[in-house]
């Protein structure tokens, strides 16, 4: 089976859970009419960042790569934040320490479908290169504030500059998508724009009814 197919199976198969844990989010956030984040949100995406390494590894693309690896360490931190990655199996929690190491060093070896030499002898142009790289530095960005933000409070939380944040990083990596003539990162960028947007306008919404109850005066007391 050629490199380009177990990639783009392997890229679908990433997009798809990517897509279902935001269509969890979203289903569960209209349902309560505010934004939620449920625990098997970071537990999809832990699969789904474990999936798209590989096929950054299978595309020889440094971009989404170095953006997986940083994402696959946040998702696992907001797992222990809600207190849900004690609960896993230990053994679980082993091999997922060790993945990114082991699959560095298989890359940095180099095998018939991916090495790093081949990534670095890649022809991709400097100015995509530089757009690429910004949006996933923006998209990455929002999970490294949401890290603070949330460190700060104590709990895993998404504040409404989290999605403002993913939509924009989304939008620019939609573009290099496009240009990269890369499907995965089309279907999952798509889908993702609407939801982050539709998440914003829950939040705002939330937001101005939160704030129009703090102005309303108490009632009277007798």
């Amino acid at each position: 089976m050629k490199t380009e197919t177990i990639a783009l199976g392997i890229g679908l198969v990433s997009q798809l859970l990517f897509s279902s844990r935001i269509v969890l989010q979203w289903v569960q956030s209209e349902r309560a009419r505010r934004v939620l984040v449920p625990t098997l949100f970071w537990q999809i995406s832990l699969i789904s960042s474990f999936l798209m390494i590989l096929y950054g590894m299978l595309r020889h693309d440094p971009i989404i790569l170095a953006a997986q690896l940083i994402s696959y360490a946040i998702y696992i931190r907001n797992l222990q934040l809600l207190g849900e990655w004690g609960k896993l199996h230990a053994g679980f929690r082993a091999a997922a320490y060790a993945f990114p190491l082991a699959m560095l060093g298989v890359f940095v070896a180099g095998n018939q479908h991916f090495s790093l030499r081949a990534m670095l002898q890649g022809h991709i142009s400097a100015g995509l290169l530089a757009l690429g790289s910004l949006g996933q530095t923006i998209f990455l960005l929002r999970f490294v504030y949401q890290w603070l933000y949330s460190e700060r409070r104590g709990e895993s939380t998404l504040p409404l500059s989290f999605w403002v944040i993913s939509f924009v990083g989304s939008v620019l990596i939609l573009l290099y998508a496009l240009l990269r003539r890369d499907l995965v990162l089309v279907i999952g960028n798509v889908f993702g724009t609407v939801v982050y947007a539709r998440n914003i306008v829950l939040l705002r919404r939330e937001q101005r009814r939160a704030g129009r109850a703090a102005e309303a005066p108490a009632p009277a007391q007798r």
